[in-house]
């Protein structure tokens, strides 16, 4: 079976992640791992089973024998090692969000269009099956046209406060559900008005709530809550209902399934996005991502399920929401730099 030879750039707990759910799939050796702290670099290297160490990705980028990478900095730390991939080229797979700004976006998305290496970004929720199967619901013109749709997607007091001071809520999670409105109406997003509420004191907000106004007329109300309580049960709390002139989806991706009782409280193991599935390695939506890349790389087909513009347009949206909270105005998508 030929084998991509495949690395990782950034290996906090998603390099690793990535890792896990690579060691799970056939079509795939996990080759090299980059990251600036050389004990960090050592235990991966080590876990996984990798002698290709590096902590400057232009020197891993340099080898000639790496085909792809995935990219899992930070999400203000993508622009520069992606642009830097390409030109080198390699196939490359960045997580979510694509860049934090706009210029950043495009200046990613002019350069996938000079390779011909293939871009993919990780939005993992169009891989998730359940959100998979209400696509294909909305094409077959089950629910005919959208007019009204609604996202929630929330986690704990105790998640936030490790994330809200590298990124707020809007961005970091309202994106995916973005992006799935984006899919599912297959419209552009003309305006946004958004309020956050910053309620602990962390760099960025707790609480964001997003309208959007479709080209198409449809509206669209995301909610996104990093301040939830501890010990609810369930993370995280992830529902989407979608209206249309002749019906409605309903999606409630997060009630408990599965369910752990302690005396500390009760918690609920994740079972769709990506689940260990033996020790050490990673199956779900994840894997499934990740397969279907390394798919089109083996296969030299580009990618589809998701585009670089497509990415873009929701960082774009989310990004001018963020703007709109900030200034209490409603905000042109379109126009937004």
């Amino acid at each position: 079976m030929a084998k991509v030879k495949y690395g990782i750039i950034g290996l906090g707990w998603f390099g690793e992640y990535h890792g896990e759910a690579l060691a799970g799939l056939p079509n795939v050796e996990l080759y090299a791992l980059c990251t600036r702290t050389e004990s960090r670099l050592k235990e991966l290297g080590k876990k996984f089973g990798v002698t290709k160490l590096y902590t400057d990705y232009h020197a891993m980028l340099a080898d000639p024998e790496l085909e792809a990478v995935s990219i899992t900095t930070m999400w203000d730390q993508h622009t520069a090692p992606t642009l830097a991939a390409l030109r080198a080229g390699k196939h490359v797979f960045l997580e979510k969000p694509m860049a934090s700004t706009v210029a950043d976006c495009r200046a990613i998305v002019q350069a996938a269009k000079a390779s011909d290496k293939f871009l993919m970004v990780g939005h993992i929720v169009r891989f998730n099956p359940r959100y998979a199967a209400v696509k294909r619901e909305i094409a077959a013109g089950k629910i005919g046209k959208i007019v009204s749709l609604y996202a929630r997607r929330n986690v704990p007091v105790s998640i936030g406060a490790q994330v809200l001071p590298k990124i707020g809520p809007i961005i970091g999670d309202g994106v995916h559900d973005t992006d799935i409105m984006l899919w599912y109406t297959g419209a552009k997003i003309v305006s946004v008005y958004a309020q956050t509420l910053n309620v602990h004191g962390h760099k960025y907000p707790d609480i964001g709530w997003t309208m959007y106004r479709f080209d198409s007329g449809a509206i669209g109300v995301l909610e996104n809550v990093w301040c939830m309580p501890d010990h609810k049960g369930y993370f995280p709390d992830e529902r989407m209902e979608i209206i249309g002139t002749a019906g409605g989806v309903y999606l409630q991706e997060t009630y408990p399934p599965l369910s752990v009782v302690t005396k500390d409280g009760a918690y609920t193991p994740d079972p769709t996005y990506w689940p260990e599935i033996r020790p050490g390695v990673r199956g779900g939506a994840l894997a499934e991502e990740l397969n279907y890349f390394i798919t089109c790389i083996l296969e030299k087909t580009p990618p589809t399920i998701i585009t670089p513009e497509e990415s873009m347009a929701a960082v774009q949206a989310c990004l001018a929401a963020e703007a709109s909270a900030a200034t209490g105005k409603v905000v042109s998508v379109q126009d937004f730099e």
